[in-house]
């Protein structure tokens, strides 16, 4: 029994502070080998961005088209393509749970995620409805039917389907929300470039609709959201029967304050025929400090940020690597010993 134990203490390995050193170099060779993998398929797999944006950009330019040229096929294709998005309101609207000013504003949730389809605004309807069931379906059969946690006393079982059931309901906006909040500050970035290109392109004497579509396809590959949403107003600037109405579109489709002061800015211009140029600058160089002001107060922030990190993570590395040769000598000797 003795050369058993023997022979299964030996075959474990080496062991530091009650570890086994083969078992933690395994792991870590496992994690390295996963991130090498990682990065492999994402430098791949990298994807143009200027595709979808310029694909989305004819969509709009289609639409703006569609009551002047579109084709009759082309009508019956969009229409086959809102069957299924109809079948849907249709069961939503059976157990009043659609309504016109809540499609509204998921509508314009969507848009200010980057998403076009308006469609889509009755699938996340949809998703507020089936998510509870199917998620707290799923805990509660997992909780109550398989009782995989009979440890658990009845206030935790109901708690954790309630919370199950709420965020089912909550997850299909929390995916939305996060998306807006992205995109706002990819959008926010780049926003005090783009108003200097267009004080250049202003006093170059282009039109406001030219130095729009100038503007988006010179920051077309640097910030592609805030191209986007440049071209899509350069393209109704030119088809929509009121500027205003471009401009208010663009406040509409992005969620920053800073994109509603542009969009007055332009507005007044239009209207009273004031310089464009010198309020776009203005403009440009407040964004320029509220962008310093950020990046300073994230500045400040780091070593408040950086303390749990150091000691969770640097400083047992340090006093690993400092104390774990004499750890081993003294281990070494009392063995021998």
């Amino acid at each position: 029994m003795d050369t058993l134990t023997h022979l299964i203490v030996a075959a474990a390995g080496p062991t530091l502070l009650g570890v086994d050193v083969i078992w933690v170099a395994t792991m870590l060779s496992a994690v390295a080998t996963m991130a090498v993998l990682t990065a492999i398929y994402a430098a791949t797999t990298v994807k143009d961005p200027m595709a979808k944006r310029v694909k989305a950009l004819n969509e709009r330019r289609e639409q703006l088209k569609a009551g002047i040229v579109a084709s009759t096929n082309k009508r019956k294709s969009l229409r086959h393509k809102n069957q299924t998005a109809d079948s849907v309101r249709n069961f939503l609207s059976q157990f009043k749970m659609l309504q016109e000013d809540q499609v509204k504003k998921t509508q314009q949730k969507l848009m200010q995620a980057g998403i076009r389809n308006k469609d889509l605004a009755v699938y996340i309807i949809a998703a507020r409805f089936v998510g509870p069931i199917v998620l707290g379906g799923m805990v509660a059969l997992v909780i109550y039917g398989f009782d995989y946690f009979p440890e658990w006393g009845w206030f935790k079982k109901y708690a954790a389907t309630a919370c199950s059931m709420i965020l089912g309901y909550k997850a299909s906006d929390l995916w939305l929300k996060n998306k807006i909040t992205k995109r706002s500050q990819l959008i926010q970035k780049g926003l005090p470039d783009a108003l200097d290109l267009l004080v250049i392109c202003a006093e170059a004497g282009l039109t406001v609709d030219a130095a729009f579509d100038r503007v988006s396809k010179e920051l077309g590959k640097a910030y592609p959201e805030l191209g986007d949403e440049f071209g899509l107003t350069s393209i109704e600037l030119g088809f929509l029967n009121e500027r205003r109405q471009a401009f208010e579109n663009l406040s509409r489709r992005v969620d920053l304050d800073a994109v509603r002061g542009v969009v007055t800015t332009m507005i007044q211009t239009e209207k009273y025929g004031t310089p464009l140029a010198s309020a776009l600058r203005v403009l440009s160089a407040e964004f320029r400090n509220e962008r310093m002001m950020r990046a300073e107060e994230k500045a400040a922030r780091l070593p408040a940020i950086m303390t749990v990190p150091l000691i969770l993570f640097i400083l047992p590395v340090l006093f690993i690597v400092i104390l774990g040769p004499a750890a081993c000598a003294i281990s070494d000797n009392f063995i021998n010993r």
